[in-house]
């Protein structure tokens, strides 16, 4: 069957109610915190902000709508862990797997008092294609249940998984419509005295002891900024050179009936990832929908400048080559229509660790980003990390990976650019510190 997908529209949208935007801001509007951007690192700070200051005046400006970005586009997983870390002593590791369990943990939170349905927890998987690496899993699995964390080791024989050698499950992982979520989350902010404005876009920010933000048809100063905008931090004068932006696309199928997803080879688990370099992903989503994305270079795509959509020629490839790896792993799943597709920036680091932090001459400069593609626990969780060290509790963040995480710069345009297309060329693989 030939795909006449719905193009660039996320699947978490098409399981979604349609969206009634806030109003835009319009005139000037004086608070004390000023939040840019409506996805979960936003929307958490939020939260967190207004349950312990009741008092507190918090605006919240987002483009398009709450969860537009890259938290109503992602993979779905809710994941344990930061990317680009290795803890290596059990402490370490409790240390950073509490984190982000924290933010696994508020996202069933959410979603059962806000949005029911759109959260689910039966555990994800990490597939090894490599019989070594698949050894060595087995082995950190004995690791971290003897650090008293949660793990099971899955042998290929009970793996639907063509071309498995075994896999890790994390039984905390979950599955999350983040879309959903937000738009149901957002009425409960408003009611809580957070002003909310969508379709509203700040095209520069100003700093100092009072910081200001002008948009195409307001202006809003406040005593304090969150920067929860990803990719698009840049473009507002923050991390410059510090983030790379690059497309990551996604396709879904159509709803399976079961007796599909049973030939598949698909388990009780939400989701998968596996060992390559640029990694394939995949979930089934509350709408009995195949998620699926990576896999390879192909799907994966950069411009200079970064933009929403990436270029017609790397759409062109990432569809059929998505396609091709799904039915790798899945060969069950060898025509199942594909119903839509589309493609999400992910806010890249030079070592792919994100940071969270406070910075600028007044200290007034908040910010979380840098998840790398493994942002959904960690932009949640982010929201409780910024609140704290709004009111000055730096001490329970010191030892995290991401605490004031210094980002390390990219090449200037255009070397950054050829260089990218030098190295996956190449090599085929992701230029990244391995």
């Amino acid at each position: 069957m030939r795909d006449q997908p719905d193009e660039n529209r996320s699947v978490w949208t098409l399981e979604s109610e349609p969206p009634e935007p806030a109003p835009r801001l319009e005139g000037r509007l004086v608070t004390d915190v000023a939040i840019v951007g409506g996805g979960f690192t936003g929307a958490s700070t939020a939260w967190h902000l207004r349950a312990r200051r009741p008092d507190l005046g918090i605006a919240l400006l987002e483009a398009g709508v709450l969860g537009q970005g890259a938290s109503g586009r992602n993979g779905g997983q809710v994941l344990n862990w930061v990317n680009g870390v290795d803890p290596r002593t059990p402490e370490e590791l409790r240390r950073v797997h509490a984190a982000t369990r924290a933010g696994i943990d508020l996202a069933e939170t959410l979603a059962a008092r806000f949005a029911p349905g759109t959260f689910r927890r039966r555990g994800c998987l990490a597939v090894y294609t490599d019989a070594r690496r698949a050894e060595a899993a087995a082995a950190h699995v004995e690791e971290l249940r003897a650090a008293g964390i949660p793990a099971e080791f899955v042998p290929a024989s009970k793996l639907g998984i063509r071309g498995a050698r075994g896999a890790a499950l994390d039984p905390l992982a979950g599955l999350l419509n983040g879309f959903a979520l937000l738009q149901a989350l957002r009425p409960a902010l408003v009611s809580s005295g957070v002003v909310v404005h969508e379709q509203t876009l700040v095209r520069r920010v100003t700093t100092g002891r009072e910081i200001v933000l002008e948009t195409g048809s307001g202006e809003v100063r406040a005593k304090a900024l969150v920067l929860a905008t990803g990719a698009w931090t840049p473009a507002l004068g923050f991390f410059r050179r510090r983030l790379l932006a690059i497309h990551s696309h996604v396709l879904a199928t159509a709803p399976l009936s079961e007796a599909a997803w049973k030939r598949s080879g698909w388990g009780e688990w939400d989701g998968f990832t596996d060992d390559l370099d640029r990694l394939a992903y995949a979930c089934r989503t509350p709408g009995r929908r195949l998620l699926f994305g990576g896999g390879g270079n192909a799907a994966y795509s950069y411009r200079i400048g970064g933009g929403a959509s990436p270029s017609p020629a790397a759409e062109a490839r990432a569809l059929p080559f998505m396609r091709g790896v799904l039915e790798r792993y899945f060969p069950g799943m060898a025509g199942a229509p594909v119903e839509t597709r589309w493609a999400g920036l992910l806010d890249l680091t030079l070592d792919r660790v994100c940071s969270m932090g406070v910075s600028g001459e007044h200290r007034n400069v908040y910010h979380a980003l840098g998840y790398s593609g493994h942002g959904v626990a960690l932009a949640l969780l982010a929201g409780q990390v910024i609140a704290d060290l709004f009111e000055g509790n730096h001490e329970a963040w010191r030892e995290q990976p991401f605490y004031q995480k210094r980002l390390l710069p990219f090449p200037p345009e255009p070397a950054l650019w050829l260089g990218y297309q030098l190295w996956t060329r190449v090599t085929g693989r992701s230029p990244r510190k391995r």
